[in-house]
């Protein structure tokens, strides 16, 4: 086995949680994952409640599909300067407030709406919600990447992935019980003031000092070139498009120049790494449902204990990072989550029993959670922070879209094999990461992540 990133003591690796840095993740990875369900699931019971017809509901739901394009609009996140904002908070913390301030503005104007007589103003807001959302995940996702090493990155990750799923309840089951209890309009109230936790956090963090590295300089020339080349055309167009070059073209020559023939190994992995346990997602709550289990016992085990063992693993994950080193950290997580889901297989053939759900819910959730960490450090190390959101913002979506077109084609494994077939399916498809991994670290990917950082 070849070696790795600088390892820590386990002591060391523990106190990297009471870095600021890693503790200011808690906060803003709250305010990135408060927004999510307030346009999604609490908004559907919103409308269905309002007697909103299911087709409809159906469509509001694409407003969430801005957090999938994100990277459309990434290129101005890195490089275009807010009017008075940039000057006074910096070029990340000024796009994050500009971003949380869309979302109280929108949750605002959401919580005045009534959906009966209103539904195109509820839209519009939620839409607003949704665009400023996903622009405050581009903007915190750059802010962690360039305010501390990559050695940091995982402790990073697990307490942003702590703080969004603690935002995911207080929107889901927190809204939700506040509706119950109060009114629609008073839930989407509250959440336009929880998200002040952001905006504050946001104020006292540290503006990063945001660097280039020598491949950056020569990818610049193109710009250069391009200009020289095109004196006959306008300055405004000649300027519009050589800021075109700079802004999104030189991000993917830059990553591939950098890293040379093995940007295709490490694109391929980066698409494949999350197949296995989101083709598994898709098919979770139909299988617990066809095996019994009610659906208190459901949201119990699965949303609040397994929450809590994400959690967990979340933070041990960051913890091994540190300790163990990056690429056998995603070795260890890869070979868990494909093997967790051999689990699944065993425990349908067996009868419903609450304490099978319980162990089957904590290997996965526990694995989940360490490949969680692992995974955002390992994309967060890859990003030249002279283009930290364009980058970031394009392997986020790479790592997502194809686990999610398979998983649109899991209802049909288990239609035609069953689930135990379909979960030994689901396993397989773990094999690929395994496999690029080991080819990685053959090659000493994480040591050309570290010089390059």
């Amino acid at each position: 086995m070849t070696s790795d990133v600088q390892t820590q003591s386990w002591r060391d690796a523990w106190l990297l949680y009471m870095r600021p840095p890693v503790i200011a993740m808690l906060f803003l990875g709250f305010s990135a994952g408060l927004p999510l369900f307030l346009v999604f699931g609490t908004l559907s019971a919103w409308l269905r409640e309002a007697g909103i017809e299911r087709s409809t509901i159906g469509l509001v739901s694409w407003v969430t599909l801005f957090y999938g394009f994100k990277f459309v609009w990434a290129p101005l996140v890195d490089r275009l300067k807010l009017p008075l904002l940039t000057d006074i908070l910096g070029h990340r913390r000024s796009w994050m407030l500009f971003a949380q301030i869309g979302v109280i503005t929108g949750l605002l104007l959401m919580a005045q709406a009534d959906p009966s007589v209103q539904l195109r103003l509820l839209v519009l807001s939620a839409l607003l919600v949704a665009f400023s959302s996903a622009t405050q995940d581009i903007s915190i996702d750059a802010w962690r990447i360039e305010a501390a090493p990559v050695d940091w990155q995982a402790a990073m990750a697990a307490t942003y992935q702590i703080g969004y799923r603690l935002g995911m309840i207080v929107a889901g089951a927190g809204a939700l019980y506040m509706a119950e209890f109060y009114s629609w309009h008073t839930a989407y109230l509250t959440m336009a003031v929880c998200m002040v936790l952001g905006v504050v956090t946001t104020t006292l963090i540290p503006e990063p000092d945001r660097q280039t590295i020598k491949e950056t300089g020569r990818q610049e020339k193109r710009v250069v070139e391009f200009i020289a080349r095109s004196q006959h055309l306008s300055p405004g167009l000649r300027n519009l498009v050589a800021w075109f070059i700079g802004a999104v073209v030189c991000p993917f020559t830059e990553f591939f120049s950098r890293n040379g023939a093995l940007a295709i190994a490490i694109l391929l992995f980066i698409g494949v790494f999350r197949l296995s346990d989101i083709t598994l997602g898709v098919m979770a709550n139909p299988f617990y449902i066809d095996m019994g289990f009610s659906k208190s016992d459901i949201a119990s085990v699965t949303k609040v204990f397994g929450l809590i063992i994400t959690m967990m693993g979340a933070l041990v994950g960051g913890v091994l990072v540190a300790r163990l080193g990056l690429m056998r950290m995603l070795l260890i997580c890869a070979l868990l989550v494909a093997g967790t889901n051999l689990i699944f297989a065993w425990f349908a053939t067996q009868e419903a029993r609450i304490s099978y759900l319980i162990l089957v819910i904590s290997a996965d959730n526990l694995s989940g959670g360490m490949a969680g960490s692992a995974f955002i450090a390992f994309l967060s190390g890859l990003t030249n922070k002279a283009y930290t959101a364009t980058q970031y913002a394009l392997f986020s979506s790479l790592m997502l879209l194809p686990a999610k077109f398979l998983g649109g084609f899991t209802g049909f494994v288990v239609d035609g094999f069953g689930y135990p077939a379909f979960f030994v399916y689901a396993s397989a498809l773990g094999i690929p990461s395994i496999i690029l991994v080991l080819y990685l670290m053959h090659n000493k990917v994480a040591e050309k992540i570290v010089q390059s950082s």
